[in-house]
């Protein structure tokens, strides 16, 4: 078995009720959910708007690959409405990041995993934290509990539940 850590957020529509349909398609589409952090009311990253995030971590335990791990996160987004423009950062219903494969390292032009911008978004390493303080990051050899310490982000990040 794979196991798979997943960041998911969102901040358009019924942003708790997006979050707990997507760990239901999760669950129908890519794995078993191992653990679940707490949900998280976070403010955007990387660009303005007036609906801050809802976001939540998730440790899945799957038999798939990392390739249709990638095209079922990327199909359950579109079930719940995202749409793909070509701004790197914008409001969405859903967006689903894998953090980690294994403890592998992966750089296609499709997936970059562990993902390149983790270690820099106290939005994802707090709830990661919740889940294994301990998980070591396999290309900086730290455990996410000393990425937190250094993450240089000061945005708020509070739980809703």
């Amino acid at each position: 078995m794979n196991k798979v850590v997943l960041e998911i957020g969102g901040n358009q529509g019924d942003r708790l009720k997006n979050i707990i349909r997507v760990t239901e398609l999760i669950m129908q589409n890519i794995g078993v959910i191992k653990k679940k952090s707490s949900i998280y009311e976070t403010p955007p990253w990387g660009f303005c708007s007036e609906q801050d995030f809802y976001n939540q971590v998730l440790l899945i335990s799957t038999n798939l690959p990392v390739k249709e791990v990638l095209e079922n996160a990327l199909q359950i987004e579109r079930k719940l409405g995202r749409v793909r423009g070509n701004e790197q950062f914008s409001s969405r219903t859903m967006d689903i990041d894998i953090l980690f494969f294994n403890d592998e390292i992966i750089n296609t032009e499709e997936l970059i995993v562990p993902h390149p911008r983790l270690h820099l978004r106290r939005f994802v390493l707090e709830p990661m934290c919740e889940i294994d303080r301990s998980f070591k990051h396999p290309a900086f050899n730290k455990t996410v509990e000393l990425l937190l310490s250094e993450c240089e982000d000061n945005a708020e990040c509070t739980k809703i539940n």
